[in-house]
């Protein structure tokens, strides 16, 4: 048995880590277990067991590789440290460690901290996820091709069992991510995730939340610094024993959001360190936000320009809330596949029509508000001519165009949606 302690919370600047080798293979004979999955445990005397018995068989059974399997016990207080010494003792290739502290972000980090295997893994003791997927989850990770792989309920080809309220309480979850935070994977919260040690061992220092939060702040940086973060389509049923207490984690969480998102906004994080030494294969989207900007604004210009022509010319024709509203359909077709290629870097057809759906969301806000603008005007002055019809709908279209930008970098075009692959389990 090994004892954990959390050292003392310094104020001090965030260390400026190594840049990161360029990703390639691992080798097929490695000293060290190949994978090391963590099993963070509190309390779990009737599960841990089972648990254990069952994630050996089958690594044992279907993984190719060297293996260890880790348990990391929360600070329990009833019979689960007694447990894992047992297993430890039968099983051969598991190991187990104890904090004097709780928190499942702890239990990772300590982990993780100290293993030696180059691929580092953790799944829930409830094995709500089905293990048919691990080997998808991790062999994009031996073989070079990804930095960090996580299962996603989210995705097509997922099965998942779950009631309303938990179903919607992630969604809801993971729409705020991509909201605020501009995040492009799909599922933060879906215990079963695996990463390379020499990018654990560069993004654990910037990792400050040591509870549930753990797993986002890690994807969220780990995007931001441009890594490449594979996606894998899981079997997951609901465990209706969970533990997790939803309200006190749902505050925790939007804590959490708020403080990376200052952390980001600020630039305190060394986001440049951690790329990759000579570059990715794959291309990246031109996700600098003042580049996005100036392009945006230029596509939105000669968008708008093109809106009042085909206004102007349907307004005697169709009237004006007709005219409106086909000129700001029109304009809004064009205004996104040119911001699609120009803005955010897109080309081919993959994801189009996705896109362009997307964007007639944003049409529809647009079209409210200019059709809410002319209903306004004719209320407020119903003589109000040609001009002044004009002069409110470019007023309009103004507050329109930011907020279009907006849905078009948070939720349209996400940051970098190229590095994040989704493979199939």
């Amino acid at each position: 048995m090994r004892t954990e302690r959390r050292p003392a919370l310094i104020d001090r600047p965030v260390p400026e880590p190594s840049a990161l080798p360029r990703r390639a293979p691992l080798p097929a004979h490695h000293p060290e277990p190949v994978l090391d999955v963590v099993v963070p445990v509190y309390n779990e005397e009737t599960d841990l067991e089972p648990c254990v018995r069952r994630l050996h068989a089958h690594l044992a059974e279907t993984f190719p590789y060297s293996f260890r399997i880790t348990i990391a016990d929360n600070a329990s207080t009833d019979r689960t440290p007694r447990i894992a010494a047992g297993l430890v003792a039968e099983l051969p290739g598991t190991d187990w460690i104890r904090l004097a502290e709780k928190g499942r972000g702890r239990a990772l980090h300590a982990a993780w901290s100290r293993s030696g295997a180059p691929v580092l893994a953790y799944l829930d003791v409830d094995l709500s996820t089905d293990l048919a997927a691990l080997l998808p989850l991790v062999a994009p990770l031996i073989s070079g091709h990804s930095d960090i792989a996580i299962g996603t309920r989210l995705a097509r080809g997922s099965r998942v069992v779950r009631g309303p309220k938990r179903e919607i309480i992630s969604r809801c979850y993971n729409g705020l991510l991509r909201s605020t935070l501009a995040v492009g994977f799909s599922d933060a919260q879906c215990g079963f995730k695996a990463v390379r040690r020499d990018v654990a061992e560069r993004l654990l220092p910037l990792v400050e939340d040591r509870e549930w939060f753990f797993d986002t702040e890690l994807l969220v940086i780990a995007e931001r610094a441009g890594l490449r973060i594979h996606e894998v389509p899981v079997d997951w049923v609901d465990d209706p024993d969970s533990r997790v207490q939803i309200l006190a984690t749902s505050l925790a969480d939007l804590r959490g959001m708020a403080r990376l998102g200052r952390a980001l906004a600020r630039g305190r994080l060394p986001l440049s360190a951690l790329r990759r030494s000579g570059g990715d294969v794959a291309g990246e989207l031109p996700a600098g936000l003042a580049r996005q900007i100036v392009r945006f604004a230029a596509v939105g210009v000669a968008s708008t320009l093109c809106y009042l022509l085909l206004y102007s010319v349907l307004r005697p024709v169709a009237g004006a809330q007709a005219a409106n509203a086909l000129a700001l359909l029109a304009s809004a077709l064009a205004n996104t596949a040119a911001n699609r290629r120009l803005t955010f870097g897109l080309r081919g057809r993959g994801g189009a029509l996705r896109h362009h759906l997307k964007g007639l969301v944003a049409f529809l806000v647009g079209l409210v508000l200019t059709s809410g603008s002319l209903v306004a005007l004719h209320h407020v002055a119903p003589g109000a001519g040609h001009r002044a019809e004009l002069v409110t709908l470019v007023a309009a279209n103004l507050a329109a165009t930011l907020l279009r930008f907006l849905l078009f970098r948070a939720w349209v075009f996400p940051a970098r949606p190229i590095r994040r692959t989704t493979g199939s389990s």
